[in-house]
């Protein structure tokens, strides 16, 4: 029987992402997470696609990762389930859990949505993709997810969510995720502490140095005396 359904992992490699994260230990923490996420999807036995930046096609991330959505397709898969790297806590029950809610219900796309205003995870049925309405979406902003709902709403498109997770783009997320009380890999666990601890000590330094600048004194040794004899 054809395997109808395939997942596409849209992820820069850990150099690429090292580049573009503004912390420090970011290319270590996402080749860690690039390998978490590639043992995840291959836990599902689904079939599936790493596209990075050295495969990906287009000037703009919503036409490179429309362009990848259309390449699986044309492979002759009628459902695809994309996900990216920057979500520690994403499972393998979240991509089973999405495969099952898109074959059953007659549910077109299932999102999981980040905390961000983004997702971590959309599985979409081939009859439901438009590459034009893709590329008009905006990207990387607070406002995607909103405006993915409003467009389908008016299709009269069934959707349904998985919850909600944090991705990570910042020192505050990695410190977020740490205090979210849920398991990580004893590897991501400590790059994260180690990123924080960097981060707390360049802010302290930032803090001191300042402070000592704000605090010299200026010494006034006031005015001469005026003898008189």
């Amino acid at each position: 029987m054809r395997q109808k359904t395939a997942i596409l992992i849209f992820a820069n490699s850990a150099k690429a992402e090292g580049l573009n994260k503004p912390f420090k230990k970011s290319t270590a923490l996402f080749n860690a997470l690039n390998s978490q996420i590639k043992n995840k999807v291959k836990q599902t036995n689904l079939p599936y696609f790493i596209i990075t930046e050295k495969e990906q096609i287009g000037d703009t991330f919503g036409s490179r990762f429309t362009n990848a959505i259309q390449f699986v397709f044309n492979k002759g898969f009628d459902n695809i389930i994309t996900v990216g790297n920057d979500t520690p806590h994403l499972q393998k029950k979240h991509i089973l859990e999405a495969n099952r809610k898109l074959k059953s219900n007659n549910n077109s796309l299932v999102l999981g949505p980040s905390q961000d205003g983004g997702f971590y995870l959309m599985a979409i049925k081939k009859s439901l993709f438009n590459s034009k309405d893709f590329l008009n979406l905006p990207w990387q902003t607070a406002s995607l997810n909103n405006r993915i709902l409003k467009l389908l709403a008016l299709k009269k498109v069934k959707i349904s969510l998985l919850e909600s997770l944090i991705d990570i783009d910042s020192t505050k997320d990695a410190s977020t995720i740490l205090n979210s009380f849920r398991n990580l890999p004893v590897l991501i666990k400590n790059i994260l502490f180690q990123i924080i601890a960097s981060a707390k000590t360049i802010a302290n330094f930032q803090f001191q140095f300042f402070k000592l600048i704000n605090t010299t004194s200026y010494y006034n040794k006031g005015s001469p005396f005026i003898f008189s004899t």
